[in-house]
């Protein structure tokens, strides 16, 4: 029984092998494969990119005093617009009043000694220390003024309230001010592109909050060193949102066009893309033959790619079909419709 499943198995073996070799025998002899292909040739394709970015506030300044107090009142709520200037938190005075009656008895005291020195009844140290501590007492009153009375540098709107009237300030801002009129986003650009990006270059801005809708803003600033492991550099881009609109916080695409340049624009079908890897081939056709071509593509243009880099020239014939069996130098049938 053994010796007749053995049998059985080597006419199998025998079966397989003469299938392969009749198989290799008619590829061998002659039997080429049939392709389609297509003439390529060099296009002006715009030059645009796309950049994710997150919206922020043009500037953020948090409003807190430098020294502890209890807060008399707070003037704003969160959403209200304010203007530079404006007030929008009252300390409490007592401080400020004792520094002020301070200052009060010392220009007093100087306006005499002042005309005392004037007519020699009085030394010129003894004047330079009342001076002094003139000066110093302004300067205690200017600040405690100034962190008594909180206001705005910025016109914005307010988008934190960590406390309410009446409370001892506890190291928190006691509100926040957001500057959103304009706003910005932060880029990162490729080193390739670094010259032709130029401060005040217009920009298309898409927000997801209002889908298709584009916003037009500017490039405001070029940020002067490189990423040393993306060899991308920094750029701010600036959006006028003089109605508010966009929100920091807001999902952006960013869109910058640099032109046209000119490139070998290949159809969808006839890119390779090798398994494993992130490589792209396109197999060119010349005088019965295809070859084998690694490719940089670039831009997706509807059912075409723009190639960046390769040795694929203006007018060149691509095969479009088979690919998956197509080896460099091999020799091909051609069949276009």
């Amino acid at each position: 029984m053994k010796r007749n499943i053995t049998i059985l198995l080597a006419i199998t073996l025998l079966v397989a092998v003469g299938c392969k070799k009749k198989e290799a025998a008619v590829t061998a002899g002659g039997q080429k494969m049939t392709i389609r292909t297509q003439e390529v040739h060099v296009e002006d394709v715009e030059q645009t990119y796309e950049y994710t970015a997150i919206v922020e506030a043009n500037a953020v300044n948090n409003i807190a005093p430098l020294t502890g107090g209890r807060i008399d009142r707070i003037y704003v709520e969160v959403g209200d617009r304010v203007a530079k200037g404006k007030v929008l938190v009252q300390m409490n005075e007592n401080s400020l009043k004792q520094s002020k009656s301070q200052l009060d008895n010392l220009k007093a005291s100087f306006q005499r000694i002042d005309e005392l020195y004037k007519v020699g009844g009085c030394s010129k140290s003894d004047w330079d220390a009342m001076k002094t501590q003139l000066d110093v007492a302004q300067t205690t009153y200017d600040n405690l003024l100034e962190n008594t009375r909180l206001i705005s540098p910025i016109s914005g709107v307010i988008t934190q309230r960590n406390y309410d009237s009446g409370d001892l300030f506890g190291g928190l801002p006691v509100v926040q001010v957001q500057q959103i009129t304009p706003v910005k986003m932060n880029i990162n650009i490729s080193e390739t592109l670094f010259k032709q990006v130029k401060v005040g270059t217009p920009v298309t801005i898409k927000v997801d909050a209002y889908g298709e809708e584009e916003f037009k803003g500017k490039i405001s600033l070029i940020y002067p060193t490189m990423d040393g492991a993306t060899h991308t550099f920094p750029v701010e881009v600036q959006l006028a949102n003089g109605d508010s609109r966009v929100r920091p916080g807001m999902y952006a695409r960013v869109t910058i066009n640099f032109g046209t340049q000119k490139h070998v624009v290949v159809p969808d079908e006839a890119i390779f893309r090798q398994q494993g890897s992130g490589n792209r081939y396109v197999y060119v056709y010349k005088d019965g033959k295809v070859s084998f071509n690694q490719v940089e593509i670039g831009r997706h243009l509807g059912k075409s790619y723009e190639l960046l880099s390769g040795n694929v020239q203006d007018g060149d014939l691509v095969a479009t079909t088979g690919l998956a069996r197509l080896k460099d130098g091999l020799e091909v049938n051609v069949e276009n419709k």
